[in-house]
């Protein structure tokens, strides 16, 4: 079953991208109905793609490398929970920036999408 990507842009936190410590981060918050992840697409930022080592996921506290994830440690994409994407070793300079990820999801295939969101300074939106 594929999942159009007009639906997939719905997980990203529009107005979230800001800079953070000596990278940037966003958020994503699943609507769309719980998986589980086994694989992480190449991650890229106005079309240069980011190394997996240089991304994390943050769910509860606990991060995940980009690299990291897997079938033997697949990351959960809960229902309405936020996660959020840390970059290290690159920050972005004020305006708009295309933003570009995908994940395999167990039982579903490949999912990708891509958004453009203004870089803001306020902490990434966990509205309930």
């Amino acid at each position: 079953m594929q999942v159009p990507a007009f639906l997939l842009r719905r997980l990203y936190v529009k107005g979230s991208l800001h800079n953070d410590g000596g990278g940037f981060a966003f958020a994503l918050k699943n609507s769309l109905g719980s998986g589980y992840a086994e694989q992480v697409l190449p991650l890229s930022i106005d079309d240069a793609e980011i190394p997996a080592t240089d991304a994390v996921f943050e769910v509860d506290g606990e991060a995940v490398r980009f690299a990291d994830v897997s079938s033997e440690r697949p990351l959960t994409l809960a229902m309405n929970k936020a996660v959020t994407v840390r970059v290290s070793g690159r920050t972005l300079e004020p305006g708009k920036h295309k933003i570009a990820i995908g994940f395999v999801v167990t039982g579903m295939g490949k999912m990708q999408f891509d958004v453009t969101d203004a870089l803001g300074d306020a902490v990434a939106a966990h509205d309930g």
